[in-house]
């Protein structure tokens, strides 16, 4: 099998785009539901009006790019030169924007997109932290709730979800993503595309979904946002393309380009991964959308020398919309009237946006999205708000609890809240917090008060927060003094994860550490709650804390879903989807590293160890404890001989032996231990979650296909090898009990 060939050789070389490329052009192949409206729309079609079709502008509402001030917006949509609008919000405003589109000559509707990446009005957690809640069903859920909201509104379309698998905490847009893991990585993008997209895009709540950045974005070298990416084609094909593949043939309905180069070329205008690999082998019948301003970037990268040639060179590439650059409406006219670009290329494009819209139903009823009454219903409902309580509880992850110090009791009498960061409501929605109002927002000591009425709790701010330098410390060690429990809040702000928000140290904060570690003599119990958008570094305060909850952005319903989880009224399931380093120099650090060649000697290599500091994290990937504790046997394969002919199955029995109901992640590696390319060492194959109480036990099965032993040899064919592997099934990357077994390739071998 062969789903890359060689090009991909190629691909990283790249190609040179010219207009002498028009025959290997390979064209939307639209549904035959709507072949003869599209075809028809497009033959009534100008030039200028095609080109139109492509370009995409901002509104008012919000930038999130570097915008080019234009008075004039309004009248080229009622001209027919705009196709799509982003941050434009509000049923009533994006009905008024839509009429000026429907004043065309020919009335094509526009779309109108937005960045709801957890959630619109109601915020959701951030992706990283509700990936820590490994609930596939409860990821789409929320994908699904902010459709409904998001739509409720007029918009059509979000630029979500980040598929970009991410090893480098210093990149702010981890908080994107789920994490370091391919194979889950790929089942979450799956589950949010499901989400948004819903059973049928007529169904006036759904958006459609859009797969980023693509490539490699999350590669980019040093953690820096928008850096170049300087990749092998192996770790491209086996890291950081599945999720993507796995999108397009899920029915993802767009794609974002990347902002980086791939080995030199501009992801923007990069043939070989948009038109031979998208929308070739993979068969994509969406449509891709520049990410902000990118192509106009590529003069600024130094791979075109202006605009025009930039225009030129993405749209041959196969880049369908301009975000912000407004690279096509400018110079893609004389492009085609000269002959540098064949009108092929742009008759695909506008193909593959049209379907879109007729998908939509937006011929039908351009207005479908624009309901003032249904806008007022479904904004921030109640049933909203329980979805985003739930999913905030789901990603909390325990990192530490000594002397059972959770859950707190109902019958405490006081508890001290420290740290400014448990009453910032702007803080508790997270970065991309799309329309999120930061007054709607429960922060964590509003939580604790609506869940002990009766105690008294005393806060102190404790650090400042745009500083961090420590206030009021003779207050705070007072109140800890007097209290039966301190709950101190530390971490990272909103605004320090996200878009061009990388960061060299992932330190918290020397002073925040260090308040922890003064309270420690003051208190009875110290519980230390970290939030953030990223793994983080905290080893200065982790000996101090009898408890440490990682608690992520957790959006509207944060503080209510944080007390949910102090109290043990949700004894807490999340494991971490990121390996959280111990040292800044072991950065980039996965679970999935392959070994070297030296065995262990005073010389070694082996697993790349440091003089200086330890080699282990200070959490591994998978990692997350409960209040209560759990057993896992040994894995039990079911039968003797195993082929790549059948699933291999296989058993272990799960025992809740402590005193709280609670909920395990069963975790599933496989190792190919000789192979014709070297192997990681682990790879995560499967996971279950399974929920018990006290002393129950629960057989869980786990069944591999021939595909999960897949790996990209060395000519980048996808292949199975026969050979011995090591099943191992536990509570996370480092908690594993293995068994070996051999697979021969079919059952007559």
């Amino acid at each position: 099998m062969k789903p890359i060939i060689n090009i991909i050789s190629f691909l990283l070389i790249g190609t040179a785009c010219t207009g002498q490329q028009d025959k290997n052009l390979k064209l939307c192949n639209v549904d035959s539901k709507y072949a003869n409206k599209v075809d028809s729309v497009l033959k009534l079609m100008t030039l200028e009006e095609k080109i139109g079709q492509l370009n995409q502008y901002t509104g008012n509402a919000q930038a999130t790019g570097p915008e080019v001030i234009d008075n004039t917006k309004h009248e080229q949509i009622k001209s027919g030169r705009v196709g799509s609008m982003l941050n434009v919000i509000g049923a009533a405003t994006t009905r008024e924007i839509q009429s000026f589109a429907l004043q065309s000559r020919l009335g094509i509707p526009l779309l109108f997109g937005q960045d709801v990446i957890h959630g619109y009005r109601t915020v959701y957690p951030i992706p990283l932290g509700e990936a820590a809640s490994f609930d596939l069903d409860l990821m789409e859920r929320t994908a699904r709730g902010a459709a409904i909201e998001a739509s409720s509104e007029g918009i059509h379309w979000t630029f979500a979800p980040m598929v970009d698998i991410t090893r480098d905490a210093r990149w702010g847009r981890v908080m994107e993503g789920a994490g370091e893991d391919t194979w889950y990585g790929t089942k979450v993008g799956i589950a949010r595309i499901k989400g948004f997209q819903g059973n049928d895009l007529a169904d006036s709540n759904t958006i459609l979904a859009c797969a980023k950045h693509f490539a490699a974005y999350g590669a980019c070298i040093a953690g820096k946002d928008y850096n170049t990416v300087d990749i092998s084609d192996m770790t491209l094909h086996e890291v950081y393309l599945p999720p993507f593949k796995a999108a397009a043939q899920a029915g993802v309905a767009t794609f974002m380009n990347s902002f980086n180069d791939i080995n030199g070329i501009p992801a923007t205008a990069h043939t070989g991964i948009q038109r031979d690999m998208l929308k070739g082998m993979w068969d994509f019948n969406g449509f891709t959308v520049s990410d902000w301003g990118s192509i106009r970037e590529m003069v600024d990268h130094g791979y075109a020398a202006d605009l025009k040639e930039s225009a030129n060179q993405a749209i041959i590439a196969g880049s369908d919309m301009d975000m912000e650059s407004r690279a096509y409406v400018s110079h893609l006219r004389e492009l085609v009237e000269s002959g540098e670009v064949p009108i092929t290329y742009v008759d695909d494009a506008v193909r593959r946006i049209l379907l879109k819209k007729f998908q939509l139903g937006l011929f039908d009823d351009p207005y479908k999205y624009c309901n003032e009454e249904n806008e007022k219903e479904t904004v921030l409902s109640q049933p909203l708000r329980y979805l985003a309580r739930e999913s905030g509880k789901k990603s909390i992850v325990l990192l530490r609890n000594e002397n059972k110090a959770l859950p707190l009791k109902d019958d405490v009498k006081r508890i001290a809240v420290i740290g400014a960061l448990a009453d910032s409501k702007q803080d508790m929605l997270g970065f991309w917090a799309s329309e999120g109002i930061a007054e709607e927002a429960v922060t964590l000591l509003q939580g604790l008060k609506n869940r002990y009425p009766d105690a008294k709790i005393d806060y102190v701010e404790g650090y400042d927060l745009n500083t961090n330098q420590l206030t009021s410390s003779a207050q705070a060690r007072k109140i800890a003094l007097a209290a039966d429990v301190v709950i101190l809040a530390v971490g990272e702000r909103a605004n320090e994860s996200g878009e061009a928000k990388s960061l060299a140290d992932i330190n918290i904060n020397a002073n925040q550490q260090q308040l922890v570690n003064d309270l420690k003599p003051y208190s009875k119990r110290l519980v230390t709650v970290i939030m953030g958008g990223r793994p983080m570094i905290f080893n200065e305060l982790t000996g101090a804390s009898d408890a440490i909850l990682l608690t992520w952005w957790l959006g509207t319903e944060a503080g209510n879903a944080m007390a949910d989880v102090i109290s043990g009224d949700y004894n807490p399931s999340g494991k971490l989807p990121m390996t959280f380093p111990r040292h800044i120099g072991q950065i980039p650090i996965y679970y999935n590293y392959k070994s070297t060649g030296r065995p262990e000697s005073k010389y070694s290599s082996y697993s790349c160890r440091y003089l200086d500091v330890d080699f282990e994290p200070a959490y591994c990937f998978g990692f997350g404890k409960s209040y209560t504790e759990f057993e896992i046997s040994e894995p039990r394969v079911i039968g003797n001989n195993h082929s790549f002919d059948k699933p291999v199955e296989i058993e272990v029995t799960v025992k809740n032996t402590g005193i709280y109901k609670g909920k395990e992640t069963v975790q599933l590696y496989i190792r190919d231990k000789v192979a014709s390319v070297t192997r990681p060492i682990k790879e995560f194959k499967g996971f279950q979650q399974v929920e018990l109480l006290p002393c129950e036990e629960k057989t869980v099965r786990f069944i591999l296909q021939k595909e999960d032993f897949y790996f990209y040899n060395k000519d980048l064919d996808f292949i199975s090898e026969p050979g011995e592997f090591d099943i191992m099934v536990g509570k996370s990357a480092t908690e594993l009990n293995p068994v070996t077994i051999y697979i021969s390739e079919s059952e007559r071998n």
